[in-house]
């Protein structure tokens, strides 16, 4: 295909060899190999994006760098007979086809092991032999085998496979106690009877289906094509829909929402973390601000956190404080996702904290803050400055430390690529130099501008983790999710301890705010910030999940992508929403943590069941493996709030002469 090598070429740079590939045989191989043929037509165009693709019949193609990261696990020379497991469209096959002698490959779904057949044909990998049956028992005829790769999660090693190896053969799999969520390992035959098994990477995988894998149940009506289901699972419980029916207290309008019960339950608790099953939801925004109002009013909440940087919500901290200070040049939330916060419902609710701010004293306003780590570069800039006017010498050290950061401003990603593969030296040490710097002489500063100091010092302890941020995610989701989730908590304690009797109320994603020791994140050794915040404040904490079964919401299709509006498929046949939308309540507020569910409907929530999460990325067709998440509900949150049908958030537009010059989004 005209054009493609380009493209090809830095897939095979910036997302296999910059993440730690390093065998030249397998960066050869999937340099060679025309991706785009190996997809459908209408997704030609995206063959080299950095993410699975749906190649039909509820599959996908596989990440390049997954492909790559398995292919050089096998530790093939060249020459070996190779069997794959999970054939797909193919490409993984066409890859083991440059480098080994002989590919056999097996696909469970004949029109996909037709299809690859057909692409790896037209393709000239005519040393690739596919069948159409059950990979799980393996290709007994053909063995043995030099490597095994299967590409599909397993619930264990199938024995069948083993037995297929030859003595020193390897065999890497994904496998997981659950359908969506594996460890990547490596089974290496040393005799007839001797394994050796090593841990690789956490993965996710669409569900190796077969006799020695796990059982496929009937299809639902609500899926448009051929879907892999938890194993032993069932569809929605109309018992279940109806506890949750008897005990839901549901409403018909935000506006006329009883959230008394909500804020009772809470208690006397300090931190309040309101979640959100989408980033691009009108109504999450518009119920997380009622309930904020209600917390303040009646409960003293003098906090307001988000799940936003560090910076941005200072802008806004300054519009609805009221803060004298001279405003920002730049706009707050200006970089992807705009949308996030930049929209009229999230308007609505700073307008309202800045209205109830403006009668009280200062020291009772309440405040507004950021509590993640990408504004890397606008963080640097506040240090420096606030630096430039308390102590000039330390402004010019700041400089001479972030400067070997500055050249990757528009591509911090950049900076940690170089940084692992020792292409460039990393700064840490001196980012974490600085920050002990500035809390060296904090007690000096503090007499000045107790207020921007906490600024300052959040900034720079900002820089210091987004710098090991942007280098860890090299070594795996696990790694960096666990370093952003810590430092929203470490952020979080720092607000509240510069604020007197402080009480927080988080917005975030449900995947932040719900406990995640209570889903299948726990698994792959995650977790956030809800998890966290249970264990710093016990029982002073209460977690608030939102949710919704249809309708839209603002996304992209890809991450730096334009915003769509797009249409939310309606929930999955085994998810906790089907449920909820079983109930024919429009909304509702549902207790169901153990403290405060009743009995009954706690032992029917808390078996395990999927979980929908869609972030600011939305890919429908291939929702179920890109945005469903194993979990157990009570253990999860204590409330639960259900929204039935939602519509997308109303992205801000310019507007001049009705604003103040201070307002915080810079129209």
């Amino acid at each position: 295909m005209k054009g493609m090598s380009d493209p090809r070429s830095a897939m095979v740079w910036r997302q296999v060899a910059a993440r730690g590939v390093k065998d030249p045989r397998v960066l050869e191989a999937i340099q060679r190999v025309p991706r785009e043929s190996f997809v459908p037509a209408e997704l030609r165009e995206r063959a080299y994006a950095d993410s699975p693709l749906p190649i039909g019949s509820g599959q996908t193609i596989s990440q390049p760098y997954i492909v790559a990261l398995m292919i050089e696990a096998l530790e093939l020379e060249g020459g070996e007979r190779v069997l794959e497991i999970g054939a797909g469209s193919g490409y993984a096959a066409a890859v083991l086809a440059e480098i080994a002698g002989e590919v056999y490959a097996i696909e469970r779904i004949g029109q996909l092991a037709e299809k690859a057949a057909i692409n790896l044909q037209d393709a000239g990998y005519r040393q690739v032999r596919v069948k159409h049956a059950d990979g799980t028992l393996g290709w007994a005829e053909a063995s043995p085998f030099d490597a095994i790769l299967v590409s599909a999660g397993s619930p264990s090693v199938p024995p069948e496979l083993k037995a297929q190896l030859k003595v020193g053969g390897r065999l890497v799999i994904p496998v997981g106690a659950t359908a969506y969520a594996q460890e990547l390992i490596r089974i290496r035959r040393k005799s007839k009877t001797k394994f050796e098994q090593e841990d690789l990477a956490d993965v996710r995988f669409v569900p190796l289906i077969g006799k020695a894998g796990w059982e496929e149940t009937a299809q639902s009506e609500a899926t448009t094509a051929p879907r892999v289901i938890l194993a032993g699972s069932k569809t929605s419980s109309n018992k279940t829909s109806s506890l949750i029916a008897r005990h839901a207290h549901e409403f018909s309008t935000i506006d006329d929402a009883d959230v008394g019960p909500l804020i009772e339950r809470a208690g006397s608790a300090r931190v309040v973390l309101l979640g959100e099953s989408t980033h691009g939801t009108a109504e999450f925004y518009t119920m997380r601000a009622r309930v904020t109002q209600a917390l303040i009013e009646k409960k003293g909440f003098n906090i307001v956190a988000i799940e936003a940087d560090w910076p941005d919500a200072a802008r806004i901290d300054q519009y609805v404080r009221v803060r004298d200070v001279v405003p920002s040049t730049w706009k707050a939330f200006a970089r992807f996702p705009i949308w996030m916060w930049h929209n009229e419902e999230f308007r609505t609710f700073a307008e309202w904290l800045r209205q109830h701010n403006v009668g009280l004293a200062f020291r009772e306003r309440v405040a507004f803050y950021g509590l993640d780590l990408y504004s890397l570069y606008t963080s640097i800039r506040a240090v420096i400055d606030y630096l430039k006017a308390v102590d000039p010498e330390l402004a010019q050290v700041a400089r001479q430390r972030y400067a070997r950061l500055t050249p990757w401003e528009a591509d911090p990603i950049a900076y940690g690529r170089a940084a692992v593969t020792d292409a460039y030296q990393a700064c840490e040490d001196e980012v974490a130099q600085m920050l002990v710097d500035l809390l060296h002489k904090q007690q000096d500063y503090a007499a000045k501008d107790p207020e921007r100091l906490l600024d300052v010092v959040q900034n720079a302890r900002l820089i210091a983790d987004a710098e090991r941020y942007y280098r860890t995610m090299y070594y795996g989701s696990r790694t960096s999710w666990n370093l952003r989730d810590s430092h929203m908590l470490e952020t979080l304690k720092s607000a509240m301890v510069a604020r007197a009797g402080s009480k927080a109320v988080v917005w975030a994603h449900n995947s932040h705010v719900g406990d995640a020791s209570a889903t299948e994140m726990s698994m792959r050794g995650e977790h956030n910030l809800g998890q966290l915040c249970r264990h710093e404040f016990a029982s002073s904490c209460h977690l608030v999940g939102l949710g919704t079964d249809h309708g839209t919401a603002a996304a992209a299709s890809e991450w730096d992508q334009p915003m769509q509006v797009m249409n939310i498929r309606p929930s999955h046949p085994q998810s906790y929403e089907r449920l909820c939308h079983a109930t024919g309540k429009a909304a509702f507020i549902l207790p169901v943590g153990r403290s405060f569910a009743p009995q009954q409907l706690s032992e029917e929530l808390a078996k395990p069941r999927l979980e929908r999460a869609i972030g600011v990325v939305y890919r429908p067709d291939m929702e179920l493996a890109s945005h469903y998440f194993e979990a157990v509900l009570p253990l999860q949150f204590d409330d639960f709030i259900w929204l039935d049908r939602t519509k997308a958030v109303t992205p801000l537009k310019a507007r001049t002469g009705d604003l103040p010059d201070t307002y915080p989004f810079g129209v």
